[in-house]
């Protein structure tokens, strides 16, 4: 309830500026709103545990899988899939250019908190992208649903980060797990709203074509308005992947691993070299992942022109060469 201030024994007229009044209301009454919350977080956490722990089990279980890969593959392997890979979106430039951050993240020494690290990032990336995409889309077919949704946005992109630690830890405890849910939380909101944004700008006279030769709601939206909308969700997963790795460092104060907790252990020792590693290796992780986004935002000119250069036109080109080589003696002994 609210909690009055006793009354005075005065008229209102009669209450100076000091006092509880017209020209200084807030003296007169408080909401206990940081009671109430902590409340409501308590019943939650009082009655709703065993929902929250299965919530849990599908992050626990890609976050494991993921981890486990991530930290068993050989170093050069996992070098050497990040080269092809950027070689086949953009350029062998680019593939040098990341080949190279990752040779420098193995030599500081850093390598196993980075993929501890990746692997935590593409968690939170993968359930953002599995919460935030339909969500946006049904955010262009409801005006209303959109309409709730943006104070919620809003608050979720300007709440500092550290507020968003304490309910989880009520909820779901300590460790990587509950620093993905934190992570989701705090870097879902640009994909929501950027997919959004992506399909109403999608020209109306191509929903209109589209609805005049019968075009179901499902063939506009897979056919059309997602390849159209596709540079600015690509937008949008960069800067969630982004969010992601700033929220690294604050997510280790709940035990997080990796590349945070480095740069957390070398604040709380006061050890500049240890902080600078850490942070470093973070960096190089950003530049790897925007560069790698950017490549897969890039427009195209036709359907399969991906796949038009790099190690795919080499495998494909070496493999037409074998057949032809083999086909050569077999016309000769026919002649």
């Amino acid at each position: 309830m609210l909690s009055l201030v006793a009354d005075s024994g005065q008229n209102p007229e009669e209450i100076t500026m000091n006092g509880c009044g017209v020209l200084n209301p807030f003296d007169c009454a408080k909401l206990p709103l940081a009671a109430w919350i902590s409340d409501g977080l308590r019943w939650m956490v009082e009655n709703y545990r065993p929902f929250f722990q299965t919530v849990k089990a599908p992050f626990d279980a890609v976050l494991q899988s993921l981890t486990h890969f991530m930290t068993s593959a050989p170093p050069t392997l996992v070098i050497l899939a990040i080269m092809l890979l950027a070689w086949q979106l953009s350029s062998w430039r680019l593939a040098a250019s990341l080949t190279a951050i990752l040779v420098f993240i193995g030599f500081i020494g850093v390598w196993p908190d980075t993929m501890t690290t990746l692997a935590i990032v593409l968690t939170a990336l993968f359930f953002s992208l599995a919460i935030g995409i339909p969500l946006g889309v049904l955010s262009t077919r409801s005006q209303l649903l959109y309409t709730v949704m943006r104070p919620i946005l809003d608050g979720m992109q300007t709440i500092p980060a550290f507020v968003y630690l304490v309910p989880v830890v009520m909820l779901f405890g300590i460790g990587n797990v509950p620093g993905v849910i934190v992570t989701v939380i705090f870097a879902v909101a640009p994909v929501i709203r950027l997919t959004y944004l992506g399909i109403r700008q999608v020209p109306e006279e191509v929903t209109e074509a589209m609805r005049a030769f019968g075009a179901t709601d499902r063939q506009l939206l897979w056919k059309a308005q997602l390849p159209l909308a596709l540079p600015t969700i690509m937008a949008g997963v960069n800067q969630t992947l982004m969010m992601s790795l700033s929220m690294v460092v604050i997510a280790s104060m709940i035990a997080v691993g990796g590349l945070g907790q480095m740069v957390l252990r070398g604040i709380g020792r006061l050890d500049v070299g240890l902080a600078s590693i850490g942070g470093l290796g973070i960096v190089a992780l950003a530049i790897i992942l925007d560069r790698i986004t950017q490549a897969l935002a890039r427009p195209r000119g036709r359907p399969g022109e991906v796949w038009a250069h790099g190690p795919a036109a080499a495998i494909g080109y070496a493999m037409r060469f074998f057949r032809s080589t083999r086909n050569q003696p077999q016309v000769a002994g026919s002649e």
